[in-house]
């Protein structure tokens, strides 16, 4: 029984350390105007594998030159990196992260006029907070699903933040749109665009759990779907406030 327990427990070295393919650990810090950020996610998109920093904003992933690491919290903008030789040289990467504004500016498009609302929204996608231009990416040349063409792949963001759940025996976790999109946009996308009350905003996207019709939507390449679909909900949504 020993001998089958050491044996299993070598394969799991075995598998982890090849799941690594020759990546080494980066460490880092993440600030903001200079002043430790702790609890924040910093996500390798390309192994789906998740970490947090500490109380100093300190963090220690393996990566290789080529991965994308996201950095992720609920009161900061999330933020994407290349991961480079020069980062890898210097074996110590240093990130800025900017606060999550939430002030209401005055928006002059809106869903009234759908078809511009829309193409802007599309726009805003592709001008994310992140160092590399991935929006200048041919749309013909063919990407394998875990790159980033136009901007963030969410869904392998937020799969690496559930992994505990995949270990677990229990059904695989499907990812929410309350917990994808309340990363994505501030306040003044629902209020001034989707027109919801700003203290409605978490139960209109628990509303959007409910009827989202497929996960896929949450891919990069179905931003224009989930907008729409957004957009849809959100005048049924505010149509079912009228009548409580």
């Amino acid at each position: 029984m020993r001998k089958i327990f050491f044996i299993l427990i070598l394969i799991s070295t075995f598998t982890t350390y090849a799941q690594d393919d020759n990546r080494v650990i980066l460490r880092g810090k993440v600030l903001y105007k200079n002043t430790n950020v702790p609890n924040q996610n910093v996500i390798n998109i390309d192994t789906e594998r998740a970490t947090i920093t500490n109380r100093d904003g300190e963090f220690e992933i393996y990566v290789k030159s080529g991965d994308h690491l996201a950095f992720s919290a609920v009161n900061y903008q999330l933020k994407t990196i290349l991961v480079t030789d020069s980062i890898l040289n210097n074996s110590r990467l240093v990130i800025e992260v900017n606060e999550k504004v939430n002030e209401l500016d005055e928006v002059v498009v809106t869903p009234d006029n759908e078809e511009k609302f829309l193409e802007l929204k599309g726009e805003e996608f592709k001008k994310f907070d992140y160092e590399e231009d991935y929006s200048s990416v041919a749309t013909n040349m063919a990407t394998p699903e875990h790159q980033l063409q136009h901007g963030i792949n969410f869904v392998n963001i937020f799969k690496a933040l559930f992994q505990a759940d995949k270990q677990g025996e229990g059904p695989k976790r499907q990812l929410k749109v309350s917990e994808v999109l309340r990363q994505v946009y501030n306040d003044e996308f629902f209020v001034a665009d989707l027109k919801i009350p700003q203290d409605k905003i978490d139960d209109f996207l628990y509303y959007c759990d409910d009827r989202i019709p497929r996960q896929s939507l949450l891919r990069k390449d179905n931003e224009f779907e989930l907008i729409e679909f957004l957009v849809q909900q959100s005048e049924n949504y505010r149509e079912s406030l009228k009548k409580e």
